[in-house]
């Protein structure tokens, strides 16, 4: 089973960028679809990107499309996320997952297509 590790998270302010990183543990790493999520507290868990085993695949929530990058090193067994133009409205804590599933939109969209969640990274974006 993948375990992951995020770190990257941070204060920024509105318009800045970050880039959050995982790093995973498993031979299976490089055939697995991961994804980022993240939770604001008191909400549910809400899908952001997913990038298929290889890297040829992503896919972005509405909210972030075109602001955000979903990006992998399989040699390294590291998943990215580049964040530019940030808002208020990210800010949340983000979890690095593994899909249970094969990269498939929609439904790897969805929070219940992930497992093997990260202890999270916490990213406070200020107005």
């Amino acid at each position: 089973q993948v375990q992951v590790v995020e770190s990257g998270g941070g204060l920024v302010q509105a318009g800045g960028s970050l880039k959050l990183s995982c790093v995973a543990s498993g031979r299976t790493f490089r055939r697995t679809t991961m994804g980022w999520l993240r939770q604001v507290p008191g909400k549910e868990r809400e899908f952001v990107a997913a990038i298929s085993g290889s890297g040829n695949g992503t896919s972005y929530a509405d909210s972030v499309a075109g602001r955000f990058t979903i990006s992998r090193n399989n040699t390294k067994n590291e998943v990215y996320l580049q964040m530019t133009s940030l808002k208020a409205e990210d800010t949340a804590v983000y979890y690095c997952a593994t899909a249970v599933t094969h990269f498939q939109p929609p439904a790897i969209r969805s929070p219940a297509a992930y497992r093997s969640w990260g202890q999270g990274t916490q990213v406070t974006v200020s107005a």
